[in-house]
């Protein structure tokens, strides 16, 4: 506890999503490619994004009687389970900064939640159980979660409060920021003392069924802000789960925080699971497969956004599948885009004279789950470094994009193919549109992703379908194999 006339409020955080199907894993070099950053790096990062940051930054800022004392926060893009070498590297860097910061009287946390690392399953859990050790029971450690996490008792008893986003695509990660932050402040103030029950469910939402802007979700998040209205209850959240990490707490939970009521806490977390168990079935989806897809590429009002589930960067997958060029490349008159992660493609075609088509292997080369590749000739449109920024409220809350070096080219069918050098989830139309790529200009517009592109293509696309293609993330759970899930958990078992 520190001896200041101001209370100094810590954040660190560790956000990895893994999955464990994956068999490549995320190293240092990822993180660095990805968000890595130190003390105030961390503010000016994120203070005007819409990212958690942001929001605790915004609220904790405006405490006359706070000092701010930003530490760590590293994050990769989702892929396989972090190396042991880059678990402990990381976990020591939180362990390094936390105590050698000044006197604390309070921690902000930034998990995801489903991270998995060798050797610790639970690898936020593992984390924030080190921090809560460090700083002692008395301190006050409140956080954020993406709904995406598959929460654990570890990480629920090693912290004071954890308050999930309540969109997918997560367009409010600032708000839910700023939330943790107000419950920060009130307890500081002794308004509060936080009580959080977490309840792990029978069943396991299935990733397509999540998004939170349609039924069933909408009418469950709408189910929780009916609990929240409660005045003895301060936060009532739905963490959806993360299928693609086979870990023991895989599958969607209730969190509710009251004001030192444990009893109200587990009576509203009932509730909640009761009415999740009466419409269970509601949350497994119909799939439509690559057979269907032309059919309905024929028919769909133009532009159609075709989700590509089973190649789902955002859930850890390698962003090469090939499978939906095919069906573009199969589909006469349509013109399409697509952007694949193929650093060799983007090296040869640096050496490539621009004028005149060039054939090139494309694709598919990180395994054997995500297509063939594909020997395409191609002409080359531009060259470009990759980098560009979104402004608006987008899935994650990120401002800078890297996607490294990028090749951009186009078949002798019509498609566009932007070849990434670093793998791109696709959060932002500005992917397209900082290069000259008019995206309600083409017929159909592949995204790697399930939920999170909607917050930036709904604005053009007319039609949205889901495809549910082969990959790591593809959307049938059963057709993965776990060893370490609970049962029984629908739609896996019946309950």
């Amino acid at each position: 506890m520190s001896n200041s006339s101001k209370k100094r409020i810590g954040i660190v955080g560790v956000y990895h999503e893994s999955n464990t199907f994956l068999d490549q894993q995320t190293t240092w070099k990822d993180f660095v490619n990805g968000h890595l950053m130190y003390g105030q790096d961390l503010i000016d990062e994120y203070r005007d994004a819409f990212h958690e940051i942001g929001g605790m930054v915004e609220i904790l800022s405006a405490e006359e009687d706070i000092e701010l004392v930003p530490l760590f926060y590293g994050e990769a893009t989702p892929g396989g389970i972090i190396e042991e070498e880059t678990a402990n590297r990381l976990i020591k860097e939180v362990e390094r900064t936390v105590k050698e910061a000044p006197a604390l009287d309070g921690l902000m946390v930034v998990p995801h939640g489903a991270g998995v690392s060798v050797p610790y399953l639970d690898f936020d859990g593992h984390w924030l159980t080190m921090v809560r050790e460090i700083l002692g029971q008395d301190m006050p450690i409140i956080g954020t979660i993406d709904p995406h996490c598959n929460l654990s008792k570890a990480m629920v008893k090693a912290v004071d409060a954890l308050v999930a986003y309540k969109t997918n695509p997560h367009v409010d990660q600032r708000d839910v920021g700023k939330a943790a932050a107000v419950l920060m402040v009130d307890t500081l103030k002794g308004k509060i003392k936080p009580e959080m029950v977490l309840l792990q469910t029978k069943v396991a939402i299935s990733i397509e069924m999540q998004h939170t802007g349609s039924d069933p979700c909408k009418t469950l998040f709408a189910f929780a802000r009916e609990v929240q209205d409660d005045p003895g209850v301060l936060s009532s959240n739905v963490v959806l789960g993360f299928p693609y990490a086979d870990v023991p707490e895989m599958g969607t939970s209730f969190i509710v925080i009251t004001n030192n009521d444990k009893y109200l806490a587990e009576n509203k977390a009932a509730i909640l699971n009761e009415y999740l168990l009466k419409n269970h079935e509601d949350f497994s989806g119909k799939k439509i497969g690559l057979e269907e897809l032309p059919a309905h590429i024929d028919k769909a009002e133009k532009p159609l956004l075709i989700l590509d589930m089973g190649d789902n960067v955002g859930g850890g997958s390698p962003a090469d599948s090939t499978f939906l060029l095919q069906v573009l490349e199969s589909c006469p008159g349509t013109k399409g885009f697509v952007c694949i992660y193929d650093p060799e493609a983007v090296a040869e075609l640096k050496s490539v004279n621009p004028e005149g088509y060039y054939a090139i292997d494309i694709g598919a080369k990180t395994d054997k789950l995500h297509g063939e590749t594909m020997s395409l000739e191609v002409k080359l449109e531009r060259i470009v470094d990759g980098k560009f920024t979104e402004k608006e409220p987008r899935h994650g809350g990120q401002v800078n994009f890297n996607m490294g070096e990028t090749a951009i080219v186009t078949s002798k069918s019509g498609q566009t193919i932007m070849l990434t050098s670093l793998r791109i989830v696709p959060f932002s139309l500005q992917q397209l549109l900082h290069f000259d790529i008019d995206p309600a200009s083409y017929d159909v517009l592949v995204a790697k992703g399930v939920n999170a592109p909607l917050a930036a293509y709904q604005s053009v696309c007319k039609t949205i379908l889901r495809a549910n293609t082969p990959g790591v993330t593809r959307a049938d759970m059963a057709s993965l194999t776990y060893k370490h899930r609970r049962k029984p958990l629908f739609p896996l078992d019946k309950i």
